[in-house]
């Protein structure tokens, strides 16, 4: 069972991606190697987040295990409020430098002209994609395979159903919008699961009612 949401939950990423680069390609030689250039940028960057990811995950399944759920609160916002952080900073990192370093992939004019137009995508993303990440590791870490898997189903085909149709009208960017779409529903998702009351998150309104968390998600 276990195997199986992870595979459902693999496929769902991997469908919806390379729906993306599938469109992108559809969109000309120039913009497809744009698009990879801002892709891999984007992905590395990101996924600099996912060691905050893994050992929340690992904090996380260990204290709930024993019981800690005064730990496992103080871990997950902690988690969170930090992911948040390292995203705007790397945003403002991004902002400040990703003209040069698309210089590092390509000495094209007309391909680093198209990448420039993926700046916005690249680097406002990050903060968005720091949390998608962090609270997929929240869930694993209380055994929650399940909701992590169908939730990235669903939100993996709006956003395939997006990326399929958008680029027609819009082009590239409608690529690279499906892209952050698939990123800020999946936040969105995990964020939805913190506040139920039902869910394995239930300990975390046991006391603090969702006013206050939200305030210290935000904060």
């Amino acid at each position: 069972m276990f195997c199986g949401f992870l595979l459902g939950r693999t496929l769902a990423v991997l469908i919806t991606t390379t729906t993306g680069t599938s469109m992108a390609t559809r969109q000309g030689p120039l913009a497809m190697a744009a698009h990879q250039i801002c892709i891999q940028v984007w992905l590395a960057v990101s996924l600099t987040t996912d060691s905050l990811a893994a050992s929340g995950q690992a904090l996380i399944s260990g204290s709930s295990s024993k019981g800690d759920y005064k730990a496992v609160k103080e871990v997950t916002y902690s988690v969170l409020k930090i992911g948040f952080g390292t995203g705007v900073l790397l945003t403002l990192f991004l902002g400040v430098s990703f003209s040069s370093l698309a210089t590092l992939f390509t000495k094209d004019a007309e391909v680093l002209a198209i990448v420039r137009t993926g700046a916005l995508f690249v680097s406002a993303s990050l903060p968005i994609n720091a949390l998608a990440f962090i609270l997929d590791g929240l869930h694993y870490g209380v055994s929650d395979f399940k909701y992590a898997a169908s939730s990235m189903m669903v939100v993996g085909a709006i956003s395939s159903a997006f990326l399929y149709y958008a680029p027609s009208v819009f082009g590239l960017p409608g690529v690279w919008a499906g892209l952050t779409l698939f990123m800020v529903l999946r936040t969105l998702a995990g964020v939805s699961r913190l506040l139920s009351k039902d869910g394995p998150w239930w300990f975390l309104h046991a006391e603090t009612r969702r006013s206050e968390f939200s305030e210290l998600v935000s904060s």
